[in-house]
This record gives structure tokens, C-alpha cells and sequence, in this order.
């Protein structure tokens, strides 16, 4: 890899909770990476961020990045609905693309950014990074070694609950996020069943809702500062008494049809009063065996036939270290695949389908009814 060219970047959203820990593994890969740009609102942490990477340019002007001569590659870490027009201008300048999940606001905006990259031939990557979890992993290659039958049902649970102090931000406001918790969680677990069961959804039946009081109203601040409001540690000003109801949904629980007849249950939740770490987080059931993922624990159960459950494997569990530099920077020099559908990383193909699922869920929980994912949702039908 080090006769490569190093991916020269471009970081949208540069000071926010999730581009943070991006741009620090950016900075342990020099030999492969250097961050050339930065774009955020706020001028302070701005500067203090660029001085942080050594970035010889900033700017609150998103276009100003991706135009930079010397950017090769855009890291998108902006809001859901800032990152259509990014990665379209990234692909129109050739520039390589990291695009955020969800990847668009809708599964046509989606479509559009794989398409634009796809025929512009730059490289993209989507960070569904449970595809990396060990015991996802595994549960993966069980699957596919036919231990466990035909896998007839899933249960997935994915709860992030928030503290209950937390202040309102961008993610609870469905103008800008893409979906609140079937979007922001359930790309995630969506993702990670089409991957282990080598599948998609036909339809779904969702409910969704905001079942967390409303939240103290700081104005704009990133999940960072929201989830570090109130410690002692920090000099915040004193709370307001101003308060405001999300709109975005933080619970939702789904019922999914497969296309080779699994069904499943999703329940996703990002509110305080469910805790996580009750159950497995994800049950697979098949004509021969279940089997238990416990994410907490690295651990894999095993019932077979009608057996009790027995400890099945434990995995060691090293964290997702540098993603970077073992995932993203890799996947990018490898460059993008021609048959996108049989990737070996997570691409905006990936965003797509996915997104084509968060839609249907959306539309299911507003109508009131099962929803199909074709229904309505560009290159299905020619795809397929």
C-alpha cells in the first residue's frame, strides 16, 4: 500500500460527533492518508480542528472542499439531508466518496448517488460497521455452513438508549434526519440481516414513535456536547427551562417478509427507558438449530433441535481499532467493483438498499400497513 497514491481528504461535518473519531484515524494512517480540507459551521472548533490535522484549508462552504484541487477523496459526516448534494459534486469532480448512514433522505436520492458514482467509476464506502462485530462475523459463516437449516425467523433488538437529560438536536428533528431511529439504527440492523442471511426484505409492517418526554431546547449543538450536557465536569450554562418535543421517531418496532420466506421482527429504540443488554441482540431461527448473538459478551448460543441453548463460541473482541486504516482506506485503493451487488465492503449500493427499506418502513408507519419495497423505488424492477 505504500506505493499508493495517499487518499488526500476532504472532511464535511469536521467537528462532529461522528466525523471526530474519523479524522483521528484519518491522522494514525499518514502513510496512506493526509486531510487536506475541512468544512464546518462553527469557526472556532473549525480552526481548532484544522490545527489538530494540520489542513492547510477550511471553509464553511461545503462546495469549497470538494472543489480543492489537491482533495481526492470526500468524507460526508454531514446531517442526513446535506449529504445528496456532496456526493453527487464529489462524483461529478471524480473525487472518491465516505458517505454517512443513511446515505440520502429518501431511496431516490440514494439511487442517484450510487448511480452518479458508479458511472463516474470513483470508489465510495458506507460505514455499516457491525459487518465487522466478530460475532456478527461468525454468525455469518454459520449460517452460510448450514448448521442451522433454513433460517425461518429473525429477532433483532438494537437499543441505544440516550441519557434522559439529553438536549434536543438535529437527530430528533425530522426536517433533517433521514428518519430518527429506523434510519439512524436500523440502516445498521437492516444492513446486518441482509448481509448474514444474503437476502432483502420483501415487505414491511412497521410502528413508529417518539416516546421520550421533550428534550431541554440548548439551540444547535452536535450529539457530543448533547450527550455531555450536565456533567459536572463540563462548565455548561445552567439548563433553560425551554423545552421541545422531537418530531423524528426514537422507537420503532417492524415486522419483515424476505424474499425467501424468513420472516423477522426488528425493535429499535433510542430512548433512555430501554435498556440494552437484556437478550441476545439477535436471534436467528432455523429448521435444525437457533442461534443466540450476544453483542455484549462476544458470545454465540446454540440450540439444536429441541435442546436447550448452550454456549456455542466466545470470540475475542479487540474493538474496531483503527477502521481506517483496516477497512475504509483498503477498500477505497481497491477501487470500485463492477458487479456492486456482490461487493466486498459496504458501498452506497449498500446505502441504496437500505435506504429502500428505511423508506418502507417510514411509509408502512404513516399509512398504517404493510409496504412493499418495490413499490415506488428506482432501478428495482431492471435491477432485480
Amino acid at each position: 500500500m505504500s506505493n499508493r497514491v495517499p487518499l488526500r481528504w476532504g472532511v464535511l461535518g469536521a467537528t462532529g460527533f461522528v466525523a471526530g473519531p474519523y479524522r483521528d484515524e484519518i491522522r494514525q494512517a499518514p502513510q496512506d492518508s493526509q486531510i487536506v480540507a475541512l468544512c464546518a459551521r462553527r469557526r472556532d472548533r473549525l480552526q481548532a480542528a484544522a490545527k489538530q490535522d494540520g489542513a492547510a484549508f477550511i471553509s464553511d462552504d461545503w462546495r469549497q472542499v470538494v472543489q480543492h484541487p489537491d482533495v481526492n477523496c470526500v468524507l460526508v459526516a454531514t446531517p442526513d439531508c446535506f449529504h445528496y448534494e456532496a456526493v453527487m459534486a464529489s462524483a461529478h469532480s471524480g473525487k472518491q466518496v465516505f458517505c454517512e448512514k443513511p446515505v440520502a433522505l429518501d431511496s431516490q436520492q440514494a439511487y442517484e448517488m450510487w448511480e452518479a458514482c458508479h458511472k463516474a467509476g470513483v470508489a465510495h464506502f458506507v460505514p455499516f460497521w457491525t459487518r465487522y462485530v466478530p460475532v456478527f462475523a461468525r454468525a455469518r459463516e454459520l449460517v452460510a455452513s448450514g448448521i442451522l437449516g433454513d433460517v425461518r425467523v429473525v429477532v433483532y433488538r438494537w437499543h441505544n438508549p440516550r441519557p434522559p437529560e439529553m438536549p434536543f438536536t438535529w437527530r430528533d428533528d425530522a426536517d433533517v434526519s433521514a428518519g430518527g431511529t429506523i434510519a439512524d439504527v436500523g440502516s445498521h440492523a437492516y444492513d446486518t440481516l441482509r448481509w448474514i442471511l444474503d437476502d432483502e426484505a420483501r415487505r414491511v409492517l412497521a410502528h413508529t414513535d417518539v416516546i421520550t418526554d421533550a428534550k431541554l431546547d440548548v439551540g444547535e449543538i452536535n450529539l457530543r456536547e448533547a450527550l455531555d450536557w450536565g456533567d459536572p465536569r463540563d462548565n455548561a450554562p445552567a439548563k433553560p427551562a425551554a423545552r421541545k418535543r422531537g418530531t423524528a421517531p426514537d422507537y420503532g418496532q417492524l415486522a419483515i417478509e424476505f424474499q425467501r420466506g424468513t420472516v423477522g421482527i426488528m425493535v429499535l429504540s433510542h430512548a433512555p427507558v430501554i435498556r440494552k443488554g437484556l437478550a441476545p441482540e439477535l436471534e436467528l431461527h432455523g429448521t435444525a438449530a437457533s442461534l443466540a448473538v450476544h453483542r455484549l459478551g462476544s458470545r454465540l448460543e446454540l440450540a439444536v433441535g429441541q435442546q436447550p441453548p448452550v454456549v456455542h463460541e466466545v470470540l475475542e473482541d479487540p474493538g474496531f481499532g483503527n477502521r481506517f486504516a483496516q477497512h475504509v482506506i483498503p477498500a477505497l485503493n481497491a477501487g470500485p467493483t463492477t458487479k456492486p451487488e456482490q461487493g466486498q465492503y459496504p458501498s452506497l449500493w449498500d446505502g441504496w438498499r437500505v435506504q429502500v427499506f428505511t423508506d418502507a418502513a417510514a411509509r408502512s408507519a404513516r399509512q398504517g400497513g404493510w409496504a412493499h419495497l418495490a413499490d415506488g423505488n428506482p432501478g428495482l424492477n431492471r435491477l432485480n
